[in-house]
């Protein structure tokens, strides 16, 4: 890290992020003057920020939904607030722009919630390249520039294709969730499976730990049910209502209806493009848009299969919208009329199947793809994914829930590093380990090398004594805990 800027204590983890806004604020070249960080509501952006602009010096803006000319005037207020008071009459966003880089000489310039100003003024972006340009105003003034902003398909399109600030930016920097194990740390929970089971519901969002809960969080696993109760299903909570804000904010979604329907059809198990047109009685072609303005949004991602080549599946990205679609939107009348407890009884075969076991899933495959991974593995990982392996003649499919696979080399079989199955609730077997082992001789006839494949079962619950005889003795099964998950 920069030794002449110190990240404040207030602010946890992002070294990485902070890292990279010292260098871009810091850098001496004359081409760099823009910047464009972007992530999902709630992730500490502007918290980030401002400490950034506190530690440079410089000057934040922070936009609201308003028209034009109420911007300016806002914008005029706090431009002229830092020469002394007063208000700049501003009369369009031109000479708005002029004026910035002629009062902040040096230092960082942060405009915070940018989709806001560039849907009542779409000229904005272009002016903003003229300004950044040989001859535009922003020659009078050494300040970098950083729009930031949460609408992630607005902030997404900035850069693409024609977008007049294409090529313009030196920094793209994305404010995404904690990871699971930061996320533990930051609630401040030290037990691995409650660990599991809030993150499953909450995620890596720092503002449900704070704001949202009010720094509600559950004391022990014995607390968990109780914490459920008094904060996400508590209607007098904000985080009750959270995910369905998730979907309003975003600035391409109209009728969340679709959306809500795809994203419970997604959360139900039906991850496939012609799984979710069906669960929702659908043709497939007609929800290509709605799955595209979720990706562009970037709380739905695709994942290809890596053992059948064009088959992807989808996955919804926040947890707490597979909580709200799979165990919340079912018990709405409950919720509504005040009966938590019923409606969190009624739900826990629900949150256990489509809720906690496929997020644990997300969690060991995530695992895979850290250090401790390339460590298990003999190497880093090129893909790690959820894969089905054909049986034809059992006339089934394998699932496999963390399959490891080395980089592609062209002109030789793709390696296989592991196969592995996660489960969240039940004692495995030797059982499972046959599986895996079937998966792996299937995948070696298809012409995988699978010569020094790794079989790995992920538990929650624990593994037997005939599955830990079996691992002692043969290095090629691999048993991984909650305790080494987050070791």
């Amino acid at each position: 890290m920069n030794g002449q800027v110190s990240k404040p204590e207030r602010v946890f983890d992002r070294d990485v992020e902070w890292d990279g806004l010292i260098r871009f604020a810091s850098s001496g070249s004359s081409d760099v003057r823009l910047g464009i960080v972007s992530g999902r509501r709630r992730q500490g952006k502007t918290y980030l920020l401002d400490a950034m602009a506190d530690a440079f010096g410089g000057f934040f803006f922070t936009a609201t939904d308003a028209t034009e000319t109420e911007s300016l005037a806002s914008f005029g207020r706090a431009l002229a607030s830092r020469t002394g008071g007063g208000r700049y009459a501003l009369a369009d966003w031109d000479e708005a722009l002029q004026r910035l880089f002629e009062t902040v000489t040096e230092g960082l310039i942060v405009i915070d919630e940018f989709p806001y100003l560039s849907k009542a003024s779409p000229a904005l972006p272009s002016l903003i390249q003229r300004a950044l340009g040989p001859r535009g105003h922003a020659r009078r003034s050494a300040a970098r520039l950083v729009l930031s902003g949460s609408a992630m398909s607005v902030m997404g399109r900035l850069l693409s294709g024609n977008a007049p600030l294409r090529g313009r930016a030196s920094l793209e920097l994305i404010v995404r969730p904690f990871g699971y194990r930061d996320a533990a740390t930051f609630w401040g929970i030290r037990d691995p499976r409650l660990a599991v089971l809030v993150h499953s519901i909450a995620g890596g969002t720092p503002a449900y730990r704070r704001e949202f809960v009010a720094g509600d969080s559950p004391a022990s696993l014995a607390d968990f049910d109780p914490w459920v109760l008094r904060t996400v299903l508590n209607p007098q909570l904000p985080l009750f209502r959270e995910a369905r804000y998730l979907l309003a904010e975003e600035a391409d979604i109209r009728d969340t209806a679709i959306y809500h329907a795809v994203l419970g059809a997604i959360a139900c198990g039906n991850a496939t493009r012609g799984g979710i047109a069906s669960f929702i009685g659908r043709k497939s072609p007609d929800i290509g848009h709605p799955l595209a303005v979720l990706e562009d949004s970037q709380l739905i991602v695709r994942e290809m299969d890596p053992f059948r080549k064009g088959r992807s599946w989808y996955r919804i990205t926040e947890p707490l919208i597979v909580f709200y679609e799979a165990v919340m939107r079912r018990e709405w009348t409950r919720l509504e009329r005040g009966d938590a407890a019923g409606a969190w009884r009624n739900a826990q075969a629900t949150f256990l199947a489509q809720v906690a076991g496929p997020h644990f899933e997300a969690v060991c495959r995530d695992w895979a793809l850290s250090e401790s991974g390339a460590v298990a593995f003999g190497e880093a990982p090129g893909q790690v994914a959820a894969g089905i392996v054909a049986d034809p003649l059992r006339r089934s499919q394998i699932e496999v829930d963390v399959a490891v696979l080395a980089p592609d080399e062209p002109g030789r079989p793709r390696r296989v590093l592991s196969l592995g199955e996660a489960k969240w609730d039940k004692i495995m077997t030797v059982g499972h380990v046959e599986r895996l082992r079937r998966a792996r001789d299937l995948l070696a006839v298809k012409g995988y090398n699978t010569s020094a494949t790794k079989l790995a079962c992920y538990s929650g619950a624990g593994f037997d004594a005939g599955l830990r005889d079996a691992a002692r003795t043969d290095p090629g099964i691999q048993l991984f805990g909650l305790d080494t998950l987050y070791g």
